[in-house]
């Protein structure tokens, strides 16, 4: 079992900036990519950024060239520095960790963004 801990979110006024944080403790061994998803009200649940263990990253193109996702290895922990934050990014963020087919969430943290 992987346990994912998320924090760093919070109230924010556009434009502005926050980085959440994921840290991931339990048999964390051979976890192939890490990644945040959002659920904002009334919405499914969407990729927002992931990395590989190698360093790749893909993201969605709602938060490219704003988000930027990072990866600490030996730590276990995965970044998402968010910059020139929208109100329409407003959502829970997701902690998300994938073992071959087997995926590991977190709880969320709420990330709200006032106009």
């Amino acid at each position: 079992q992987v346990q994912l801990v998320e924090s760093g979110g919070g109230l924010v006024q556009a434009g502005g900036s926050l980085r959440l944080s994921c840290a991931a403790s339990g048999s964390t061994f051979n976890i192939d990519a890490m990644a945040w998803y959002r659920q904002a009200p009334g919405k499914e649940r969407e990729l927002v950024a992931f990395i590989r263990t190698g360093g790749s990253t893909n993201y969605a193109d709602s938060v490219k060239g704003r988000f930027i996702i990072s990866r600490d290895n030996a730590k276990n922990i995965v970044y998402l520095q968010m910059n020139s934050l929208k109100p329409e990014d407003t959502a829970v963020y997701y902690c998300n960790a994938a073992r071959s087919v087997i995926m590991y969430w977190g709880k969320g943290t709420l990330v709200t963004v006032s106009s």
